[in-house]
């Protein structure tokens, strides 16, 4: 899939030479530093969530002092720029502020969707022993460091659970939660705070669902599990290290908070620019 690289000036954008073909090949080539990942929508004119996930450049920038080289509002207009390129596609985006000198990088490649089975049948995920040294803050270290494991991502498995202790914490590119019931349990404490969480939570209330915050418990059995992210939305999970969770197929709460999460992104997502 064709991916292109600039480095965001207030001049403009510099190309970045490159053999990378994804996101993570390139984020490793470039100096350690905050980011974040996301999809356009809507031809390319909007983004779920997209004030949230340029903070996630900006907010620590400013609390480590390290001054962007350009402003929120410029970044807007080049990632407007740049998505209109890949129309008719969506355009899958990355953004890098490094920690040194402030350099901001995007990174933007066509978009493709998951295959429809993904969210019809539900996928297979594994687990593995490893966190975040400092959930709050994206950071392209943690792609670095999990290299060996993001390895083990093939077509068989969709999605590798951090645990810690026992407890799953997260995925290394989601948020995870399990159903019991009307519970909808979710860690809160030793994850990324995942934009698409935020929704989630909201709508799980709406719909009569009882929120119980809590790492999962490995072993532990569920009703539902699931996982979302930005750029997947909600993706059922039906089975973790081989074992089914409940009855092995996508359960009721997770379709339901599927369609609510799809009919909330068609009336909440934030224009580009303008």
């Amino acid at each position: 899939m064709k991916m292109i690289a600039f480095k965001i000036t207030q001049a403009g954008n510099l190309p970045i030479q490159t053999q990378a073909k994804t996101l993570d090949e390139i984020t490793r080539e470039l100096s350690q530093g905050f980011y974040t990942t996301f999809s356009t929508l809507s031809n390319a004119s909007k983004v779920m969530g997209l004030h949230a996930h340029l903070q996630r450049l900006y907010a620590p920038a400013r609390e480590t002092g390290v001054k962007p080289a350009v402003d929120e509002q410029t970044l807007r207009g080049r990632i407007a720029l740049l998505a209109q390129e890949n129309l008719p596609r969506e355009s899958r985006v990355r953004l890098i502020l490094t920690k040194d000198a402030g350099e901001v990088y995007i990174c933007i490649q066509p978009f493709l969707p998951q295959h429809k089975s993904v969210y019809t049948h539900g996928v297979r995920v594994i687990t593995t022993t490893a966190a975040r040294h400092d959930p709050r803050i994206k950071d392209t270290g943690f792609i670095s460091e999990s290299a060996a494991q993001r390895k083990l991502l093939n077509k068989d498995v969709f999605e590798i659970l951090l645990t810690k202790n026992g407890n799953i914490l997260e995925g290394m590119t989601s948020n995870f939660y399990v159903v019991r019931g009307r519970a909808l349990i979710t860690s809160r404490s030793g994850i990324l705070l995942g934009v698409t969480r935020r929704a989630i939570l909201r709508l799980a209330r709406g719909q009569g669902m009882d929120i119980e915050y809590r790492a999962p418990i490995l072993g532990e059995k569920f009703d539902e599990a699931f996982l979302t992210s930005s750029s997947r939305g909600v993706v059922p999970i039906v089975s973790i290290d081989d074992s089914p969770v409940g009855q092995g197929g996508v359960g009721k709460w997770t379709k339901i908070l599927s369609e609510a999460y799809q009919a909330y992104v068609e009336e909440r997502s934030e224009k580009i620019v303008g």
